[in-house]
C-alpha cells in the first residue's frame, strides 16, 4: 500500500498548478463559477483557480455560487451531533496537540465502560441522537478491543427509551481485520484527518509515535472501504501548511477513492489550528489560517465536492459557524466537550481537553439560533439504517432524489427533539419553523412530512422514510 499512496499525492503538480494559477483573470474565474454551478464538481486545476481568488467582488461571486449549490442540494437542513471523547491517553508526539505523549501539563483519563454509559446518557438527555466516538491513539491494557467494548456501551446506554441512533469513530489507523471488526459493531462513518497531506510538514510536526508514518495513516481510509466500510471522512488540520496546497492535495486524495472504489468520502472536516495545553504551535499556527481565507475554504469545497458533506466542530465561533452554513456547511458539533467525562460532570476542561473550544453553547442554545436563522436542525439516522451509504447515497444524491427523504427525516427528528427536549422559547420558534418548512413544500416530500411529523406529535419516536 505504501507504493501506492506515494504516488497519488503527487506534490509537484500541485505546486506548478498552484504557480500557474496565482492571479486568475476574471475570465478564469466566471469560467469555473459557471461550471460549478452545473454541480457536478470541479478539477485540479480549477480549484487551484478559486484558491488564487482575492478581489472583492470574485469572492462575493464564489460565495454566492456556493449558497446555491448548498440550497440546492441540502436544502435548509444542518445536521447535528456530539464528539464523545472516550480517552485522552496517546503514544504519538503531534506538536500541535495536548493529547501528545510527553505532554505533563494534561490530567490523563481513559473512561470505563459504565463511565462511558453515563457519559452516553447525558448525551441522550440534551437530546442528541449521533455521536462521534474519539480516542486518542492509545489505548488501555484491553487494546483496541477497548474501542469496540465503547461503541457496544453507547449503543446499549437508554434514558427513557430514549437512545444514540448512530456511532460514527476517529480512531487511529487500523489494519484491513480490525477495520471489518468496527464495521460489525454497526458503526456509521469512519473518520480520519491525515493533517497535512505535505510530507515535509507532516515529518516535522510528527515526531513520534506510529502516527510518524505518512503512508500507514494515508492508506487508512483504503484500508476501511477494502474492509466494507463505504461512509468514511477524510479532513486536513488548516495551518499546519499553505492551504491551497491542502485543497488540491485533498482533491487528489478524493479522485484516489473514486477511481478505486467508485466513490469519494461521505464527509470533509475543516478543523482549522486551535490553543491547546502544552502546545506553542497550536497558538502560533505556521501558516495561519484569516477569517476570510476560511469562509473561501469552506465555498471552494463546496463547489468542488458537491454532494460530499462538510462538517464544521466547536472549534470554530458561534459567529464564524453562522457565517459559513450558507457557504457549505452541512453538519455541526454541538455542545461539544473534547474532555473525558466532560458531559456527565458537565465541565469543560482545557487541563485534560484536545483543543480550546470556540463556541461553548449548550445543545438548546445552538438549536434555537439555528432555527432562528431558518435552518432545520436534523437528527436523523435514516439513510445509515436503510443501507443509503456510499455510493448508495450518492446514486439519489446527485440525481437529486436524496431530498424527497432528507427534508421530511430532518423535520420528523426536528420536532422529536422539540416535543421531548426543548426548552419552551425553543420550541415555540421551532414549531412554528417546522409548519413553515412543510407549507413550502410540495408533492411527495410534502406529503412524507406532514406524515411523518404528525406521528411524532401523536406520541411516536424515530420515524423516517
Amino acid at each position: 500500500m505504501e507504493t501506492a499512496t506515494q504516488s497519488f499525492i503527487r506534490e509537484q503538480e500541485i505546486q506548478e498548478i498552484l504557480e500557474k494559477h496565482t492571479h486568475p483573470d476574471n475570465q478564469q474565474v466566471q469560467d469555473v463559477l459557471s461550471k460549478a454551478a452545473e454541480m457536478k464538481g470541479l478539477n485540479l486545476q480549477e480549484v487551484a483557480v478559486l484558491t488564487g481568488i482575492n478581489d472583492h467582488a470574485q469572492l462575493e461571486q464564489l460565495f454566492q455560487t456556493a449558497n446555491q449549490i448548498k440550497d440546492t442540494i441540502y436544502g435548509k437542513r444542518l445536521v447535528l451531533f456530539a464528539p464523545l471523547y472516550i480517552s485522552n491517553l496517546c503514544a504519538n508526539e503531534c506538536t500541535y496537540c495536548a493529547f501528545r505523549a510527553k505532554n505533563k501539563a494534561i490530567v490523563r483519563r481513559s473512561l470505563t465502560q459504565d463511565e462511558i454509559i453515563h457519559e452516553t446518557e447525558a448525551l441522550i438527555k440534551q437530546g442528541h441522537k449521533r455521536v462521534l466516538l474519539v480516542a486518542g491513539e492509545s489505548y488501555p491494557r484491553q487494546g483496541f478491543q477497548y474501542v469496540l467494548d465503547s461503541i457496544q456501551s453507547v449503543y446499549a446506554a437508554k434514558l427513557n427509551d430514549a437512545e444514540i441512533r448512530r456511532v460514527n469513530v476517529n480512531v487511529a489507523p487500523l489494519t484491513t481485520e480490525e477495520f471489518k471488526l468496527l464495521k460489525a459493531e454497526k458503526i456509521g462513518t469512519y473518520q480520519i484527518f491525515q493533517e497535512t497531506y505535505h510530507r515535509e510538514t507532516y515529518k516535522k510536526v510528527h515526531i513520534g509515535g506510529k502516527k510518524m508514518n505518512y503512508d500507514w495513516r494515508l492508506s487508512s481510509i483504503h484500508r476501511a472501504m477494502e474492509a466494507g466500510i463505504d461512509d468514511v471522512g477524510i479532513g486536513v488540520l488548516f495551518g499546519l501548511n499553505d492551504y491551497r496546497f491542502e485543497l488540491l492535495a485533498l482533491m487528489q486524495h478524493i479522485a484516489e477513492l473514486e477511481r478505486v472504489f467508485g466513490v469519494g468520502p461521505h464527509t470533509i472536516s475543516v478543523p482549522r489550528m486551535e490553543p491547546a495545553t502544552g502546545s506553542d504551535m497550536a497558538s502560533h499556527p505556521p501558516f495561519p489560517v484569516s477569517d476570510l481565507e476560511f469562509r473561501k475554504i469552506v465555498a471552494i469545497l463546496r463547489l468542488a465536492v458537491p454532494y460530499t458533506g462538510i462538517i464544521m466542530s466547536t472549534r470554530e465561533t458561534a459567529k464564524m459557524r453562522r457565517e459559513t452554513f450558507a457557504l457549505g456547511v452541512s453538519q455541526i458539533s454541538a455542545g461539544s466537550r473534547t474532555n473525558p467525562g466532560g458531559y456527565e460532570e458537565e465541565v469543560e476542561d482545557e487541563v485534560s481537553g484536545q483543543f480550546s473550544l470556540g463556541d461553548h453553547r449548550p445543545l438548546d442554545e445552538v438549536i434555537r439560533d439555528v432555527a432562528e436563522m431558518g435552518y432545520i436542525p436534523s437528527f436523523c439516522t435514516g439513510c445509515y439504517r436503510l443501507g443509503r451509504t456510499g455510493q448508495d447515497f450518492m446514486d439519489l444524491a446527485k440525481p437529486g432524489a436524496i431530498k424527497a427523504h432528507c427534508g421530511p427525516n430532518a423535520l420528523s427528528s426536528f420536532m422529536e427533539y422539540l416535543n421531548n427536549y426543548a426548552t419552551p422559547k425553543t420550541f415555540e420558534i421551532g414549531k412554528q419553523l417546522v409548519e413553515q418548512t412543510i407549507a413550502g413544500m410540495q408533492g411527495v416530500p410534502a406529503d412524507r412530512a406532514r406524515k411523518l411529523v404528525d406521528r411524532v406529535n401523536n406520541g411516536q419516536s424515530d420515524v423516517f422514510c
